[in-house]
């Protein structure tokens, strides 16, 4: 058998060749890895790089989105304080308005009311008074009559004396004597009673103008009447 054919020998041999090749692999291989992770380290980087970026980007964001937000509701917070206050101011000028006519119309009413009183005649409590206000009513309702034939009417029936009351003629006989300042009977007061007037037939005014309406209804006038009526 040849001495290169020996199978320890040959065994031995190329282990030492796989040992060399193994080794030299190894370091080829360590040598391409070094090489390789150089570039790969920038790219890397890069990636690693854009992370924080992007992550940077969204951050700001979201904080401008917060900031639309907030100034958005600070100016619906505004717009309502501010629609608040003039609504409030409104209603003040309005509740002020309204005081203000309030108080020119019954200022007004005030006036009116004091020149109507001061329009208003002052009777005297008196024959005089008595006449002048009893023309008055007399005019208002359209019966005729003067000063003057009232008062010698007056003077020549009763003298003047709104309780004076005949108790021995006709009309005493009959149960309603003559009343008043011009010696009016009870049934013809309340035939011809002026409205406004007051019912009793005591009261001079109210006679007055009631005989007055009778003697203009049966003589045209109580200036017409010269004698009993």
């Amino acid at each position: 058998m040849s001495k290169h054919s020996t199978p320890g020998h040959s065994r031995n041999a190329l282990t030492k060749t796989q040992k060399f090749s193994i080794a030299g692999v190894a370091t080829l291989g360590a040598a391409a890895l070094a090489f390789s992770l150089v570039p790969g380290t920038e790219a890397t980087s890069q990636a690693a790089d854009v992370s924080p970026v992007a992550f940077a980007a969204s951050a700001d964001a979201q904080q401008a989105v917060h900031a639309s937000v907030t100034k958005q509701q600070s100016n619906a917070d505004k717009q309502a304080k501010d629609a608040a206050a003039k609504a409030a101011a409104d209603k003040k000028a309005a509740d002020e308005a309204a005081a203000k006519k309030k108080a020119e119309d019954e200022r007004k009413a005030k006036e009116a009311a004091s020149r109507a009183a001061a329009r208003k005649p002052v009777y005297a409590n008196n024959l005089d008074g008595w006449i002048r206000q009893s023309l008055d009513i007399m005019k208002s309702k359209g019966i005729p009559g003067s000063y003057e034939g009232l008062h010698r009417n007056i003077m020549r029936e009763s003298t003047g004396n709104p309780n004076a009351m005949n108790g021995w003629d006709i009309n005493a006989q009959n149960g309603t004597p003559s009343i008043g300042l011009l010696q009016v009977i009870q049934p013809t007061f309340d035939a011809y009673h002026v409205e406004g007037t007051s019912t009793n037939i005591y009261d001079p005014v109210a006679n007055i103008v009631a005989a007055a309406n009778y003697a203009a209804d049966k003589y045209g006038s109580m200036d017409n009447v010269n004698g009993a009526y």
